[in-house]
C-alpha cells in the first residue's frame, strides 16, 4: 500500500514535469525512464532474491526509488532535464519492488488458490496507488513554500513512501516466504544418491565444477531457456509484457491529453487524478476477482479476456476526445484489461518453471516487461506529437493482435 503510494504520487505528475520543462514531444521519456528502471533493477533485485530471499531485494528496490524521488526533485531544482530522466530511472525502483511483490504470495501457496493469493497482495497496492494521484495536488501545495518547482513536490513525499516501505518490509518480512519454499521444497523431496567421485581427482576439481552449476543454476540463462521450451511459459511471459506495453502507452500520454484541453493548472491536476486514479483502481481493485477467474476459469482464458479488456478500452479511450467521463471509462477498462493479463501471466509463468529458476524467471519477465512499457512510453509522446491521442489509441490496439495468436494456440497449462 505505502509502496503505491510513491508510485502513483509520482507517475501521476511526471509527465507533466517533463512538459513543462522541455515540451510534450519529450513528456514521455519520464514515463519510459521510470519503466526502463525498473526493468533494469529488477535483475539485481531478483539477484539479491535468489541469495538471501525477497526481503534484501524488495528493501534494496525501494531505496534505489526513494534516491530516484529526490533526484528528480534537484534536477527539476535546477532545471536539468537529463538529471529528472536520471532520477526517473533510478524512481523505477519503487515500480519493480511492487511488481516483485506480488510473488511472495505465490511461494508457499497451493496449487488450485495461486491466482487468487498473488492478486490478493496486488489488491492490495490498490489503497495506495488510488491515493497517489489524488495526493499529488496536496504534496504539490504542501511543498510549494519551500522553493521547489511545479509538478516536483510530490516526489518528495514519493521518497518518504519508499523509504517507510523499505523499513516495514525490513523488520516484519519474517520468515522469509522464498526461503522458507525453497527449505521445503528440499525436505519434501526424495534423497538423491552422491555422483560417483573419481579417487583420483583433487578436492578443489570436485568442488569447483559443483559450486559453479550451483550459480549459474537459477539465473537469467537458465531462467531464459527454461521460458524458451515452454509454450504456457511463454503465453505467460508475454501476456504479461504485451498487456503492460498497451497499458504505459495510452496512460502515459493521458495526462498530457487532459492538460491540451486548455484547463488551467489546478483543473488540469483535479482531472488527472480522478482519471488515473479510476484507471489504477480498474488495475488493483478487482484483481481478486480476476484471481477468482484465473483458478476457476483457467489461466489462458484470462489472457484473452484481458486482450478484449484492452481493445475495449483503447477504443472508449481513443474515441472520447477531452470528455472526462468517457476518458475515465476507458482508462478505467484499461486498468482492468492490464490486470487480467498480469494476474493470468503471472500465475501461469510462476507454476510453469522449477523453483530453482522461478525467482530468475520473474525478474526476466518484469525485465521484459518493463522495456515492452518503456519503449511504448518512449513512442507515444512522438505519435501524439506526430499524429493524435487517438492515433495512439489505435496503434496501441493493434498491439495485442501478436498475442491474441499466442493464445489461440497455447494451452492452457504447461504439458
Amino acid at each position: 500500500m505505502i509502496g503505491g503510494i510513491g508510485v502513483g504520487i509520482g507517475i501521476s505528475v511526471g509527465a507533466l514535469l517533463a512538459a513543462d520543462m522541455g515540451g510534450p514531444g519529450i513528456s514521455g521519456l519520464a514515463s519510459s525512464a521510470a519503466v526502463i528502471g525498473g526493468a533494469l533493477l529488477a535483475v539485481p533485485a531478483t539477484r539479491l532474491m535468489r541469495t538471501g530471499g525477497r526481503r534484501p531485494g524488495l528493501v534494496f528496490a525501494y531505496l534505489v526509488g526513494a534516491l530516484g524521488a529526490l533526484i528528480v526533485v534537484a534536477g527539476a531544482g535546477a532545471d536539468l532535464i537529463m538529471v529528472v530522466f536520471a532520477g526517473m530511472l533510478l524512481f523505477g525502483g519503487g515500480t519493480a519492488a511492487n511488481l516483485q511483490a506480488r510473488y511472495t504470495a505465490v511461494d508457499l501457496a497451493e496449487p488450485a488458490s495461486r491466482g487468487r493469493q498473488l492478486s490478493v497482495v496486488v489488491w492490495a497496492t490498490t489503497i495506495g496507488a488510488v491515493a497517489g494521484p489524488i495526493l499529488a495536488p496536496v504534496a504539490d501545495r504542501a511543498v510549494r513554500g519551500w522553493g521547489i518547482r511545479e509538478y516536483a513536490g510530490p516526489f518528495v513525499f514519493s521518497a518518504l513512501a519508499f523509504g517507510l516501505g523499505a523499513v516495514l518490509l525490513l523488520v516484519l518480512l519474517r520468515p522469509d516466504p522464498l526461503q522458507l519454499a525453497r527449505r521445503l521444497e528440499l525436505e519434501a523431496a526424495p534423497p538423491e544418491p552422491p555422483p560417483p567421485v573419481d579417487p583420483s581427482a583433487t578436492d578443489a576439481a570436485v568442488a569447483g565444477p559443483v559450486e559453479s552449476e550451483t550459480e549459474t543454476a537459477g539465473g537469467l540463462k537458465a531462467a531464459w531457456r527454461a521460458v524458451r521450451h515452454n509454450p504456457a511459459a511463454r503465453l505467460g511471459m508475454s501476456a504479461v509484457a504485451v498487456g503492460h506495453l498497451v497499458m504505459v502507452g495510452v496512460m502515459s500520454m493521458t495526462p498530457v491529453h487532459i492538460n491540451d484541453g486548455g484547463h488551467d493548472h489546478a483543473d488540469v491536476l483535479k482531472i488527472v487524478s480522478i482519471v488515473l486514479s479510476l484507471h489504477i483502481a480498474g488495475m488493483y481493485a478487482l484483481s481478486p476477482v480476476m484471481g477468482w477467474l484465473v483458478d476457476r476459469l483457467g489461466r489462458r482464458p484470462v489472457v484473452l479476456l484481458g486482450i478484449g479488456l484492452l481493445v475495449v478500452a483503447c477504443a472508449v479511450a481513443g474515441s472520447a476526445g477531452h470528455a472526462t467521463g468517457r476518458l475515465s471509462t476507458g482508462l478505467a477498462l484499461l486498468g482492468l484489461g492490464w490486470s487480467a493479463t498480469m494476474v493470468a501471466g503471472s500465475t501461469l509463468l510462476t507454476e510453469s518453471v522449477d523453483v530453482v529458476v522461478r525467482p530468475a524467471a520473474q525478474g526476466l519477465s518484469d525485465m521484459g516487461m518493463g522495456f515492452a512499457g518503456a519503449l511504448a512510453g518512449a513512442l507515444s509522446g512522438v505519435i501524439v506529437a506526430l499524429g493524435s491521442y487517438g492515433t495512439l489509441a489505435l496503434l496501441s490496439a493493434m498491439a495485442v493482435l501478436p498475442l491474441l495468436a499466442l493464445a489461440l494456440r497455447t494451452p492452457d497449462r504447461a504439458e
